[in-house]
């Protein structure tokens, strides 16, 4: 099982097909991307790489990007993409903790990055170079030989390496079709967040379908770009984080636009409170489903569809629409205590989750293996509840939990209420430790521009409808919250801020 065999098997039925594009330019047909894929894993393979040696890949979104990572496949290596906002050094470190024996970058990011073998800049002649070689037949790998290793966002030191197979993402792919969406060949997917992560995996399912792969112009996220695009090139799919759908529909409303030329925007990666999502339905339109899935089980543990996103009419319409959906079609959704026995329904304990998409271990890491997967399972660290039809509710990480006065809270839920405040834009709920009641409630609070907003109108945002006991004790206006690389609110960086001795 090669997953470059996927890219193999649409070259030789469809070969004319168009597969790739800089902004609405024609690039590659998939005749033509398979035999630029096959003639670069020839050249790795010159360059003394070995089946199941890594190749790093650091740089940002490039139409380069899908070649390489089908031609290490296609030469039997595993790819270690990083993200192009890491700082060099982390990249750096990234590097020598997966023994990278190759790299490919664009200067912008990756200038000065050092590996024992080639260190290629894709946009010089060097790259070219590697493409007028003879072509290399696909290598032979297995199920559960890596194909691709990927480093968490690391928000709590080193990150960890997550070993993914090829069976991880082969399945992953096909699940797409299942609990996703449908593809067409007609289709397109565009590429507006890092092609290291979500956005990239992606790109598997749509090579299955033959459907075309768009690269924006400027090589990231810009609002008006992408809607360029929707109109262009047409059936437009994306993955997104929460962050950018909201930038996307902030954009859609101050202009006046809907979702035309938008066929599917797949969210997750974080929380989408509930408001931004009823704002998005609201602008533009019935485009989206909602995935939830981690590094460690990769965009695939639950999935909630276009069939429910849309369903207004049920009666338990609201709390499905804030939920994370109902198990994909691989996996095994279960809650559980500490110990990892399940618990009843509705009741809150950690997400596990077994299946053919769960990664096979971190990479040199036992002891977070061991600790991670236990006796078939996936550990989490996520915290939800599961009602009687399937559908689970994310409400924290479990360190994010809030215990006050022997009280669990969980940040999540007063967020989704703050949010409704008039004038709020972004808010992140944290504990802070206190001596009487163990910890109390602090929020963050990002006004939207122009707008003021006080301390006694959020307090009765949330005496209307949370108990007394979950509404903040504090209240902290800010203009940014402090995030990752990906979007993510870093709140550890907020609790060491209301920490910090002043």
């Amino acid at each position: 099982m090669n997953l470059a065999q996927t890219l193999l098997r649409v070259a030789r039925a469809r070969p004319e097909s168009l597969a790739l594009l800089e902004g609405d330019r024609p690039l590659h047909t998939y005749g033509g991307l398979a035999d630029r894929v096959a003639r670069l894993a020839g050249a790795l393979r010159r360059h003394g790489l070995q089946p199941g040696d890594h190749v790093l890949v650091f740089m940002r979104n490039h139409p380069a990007y899908l070649e390489i990572l089908y031609g290490a496949w296609w030469a039997g290596l595993a790819v270690v993409p990083v993200n192009a906002k890491l700082h060099l050094r982390e990249a750096q470190w990234i590097a020598e903790h997966a023994r990278a024996r190759a790299a490919f970058i664009t200067a912008d990011v990756g200038a000065g990055l050092v590996v024992p073998g080639p260190c290629i800049d894709v946009e010089t002649p060097a790259y070219a170079a590697l493409l007028q070689g003879d072509p290399a037949e696909v290598a032979t790998r297995a199920p559960d030989d890596t194909a691709w290793l990927f480093y968490t966002s690391g928000t709590t030191g080193r990150p960890k390496g997550v070993q993914l197979t090829h069976r991880n993402l082969l399945t992953m792919a096909l699940t797409y079709f299942a609990d996703v969406d449908a593809i067409d060949p007609r289709d397109a997917i565009v590429y507006p967040a890092p092609m290291s992560h979500g956005a990239g995996l992606y790109a598997l399912p749509h090579v299955v379908a033959g459907a075309r792969h768009v690269v924006p112009a400027s090589g990231g996220f810009d609002a008006a770009e992408l809607f360029g695009l929707a109109r262009s090139v047409g059936r437009l799919s994306m993955f997104a984080a929460p962050t950018i759908v909201k930038r996307l529909v902030d954009h859609a409303e101050a202009k006046g636009l809907d979702g035309e030329g938008f066929k599917t925007i797949v969210y997750g990666g974080a929380p989408m409170y509930l408001e931004d999502i009823r704002r998005a339905l609201r602008v533009m339109g019935p485009r989206f489903v909602q995935i939830y899935g981690q590094g460690e089980s990769p965009m695939v543990i639950t999935s909630l569809d276009r069939r429910h996103v849309t369903d207004t009419g049920h009666p338990r319409y609201m709390e499905r629409l804030a939920s994370v959906g109902v198990a994909q079609t691989p996996v095994e959704v279960r809650i559980a205590d500490a110990s990892g026995q399940p618990l009843p329904l509705g009741e809150v304990g950690e997400v596990l989750v077994r299946g053919d998409t769960v990664m096979k271990g971190y990479w040199r890491n036992p002891e977070a293996t061991a600790a991670a997967l236990r006796d078939g399972w996936l550990f989490t660290g996520d915290m939800g509840s599961l009602d009687a039809d399937g559908f689970l509710t994310l409400k924290d990480r479990s360190k994010d939990l809030i215990i006050s006065g022997g009280s669990n809270i969980y940040p999540r839920e007063v967020e989704e209420v703050l949010l409704q405040a008039e004038g709020v834009a972004e808010v992140a709920v944290v504990g802070a430790p206190d001596p009487e009641w163990g910890e109390v409630v602090v929020a963050f609070v990002v006004p939207r521009p122009g707008a003021t907003v006080t301390q006694e109108a959020l307090d009765a945002t949330c005496l209307a409808q949370i108990a007394r006991f979950k509404r903040p004790k504090r209240y902290e206006i800010v203009d940014t919250l402090p995030k990752n690389h990906y979007g993510k609110v870093l709140k550890t960086a907020l609790r060491e801020r209301i920490t910090a001795p002043h």
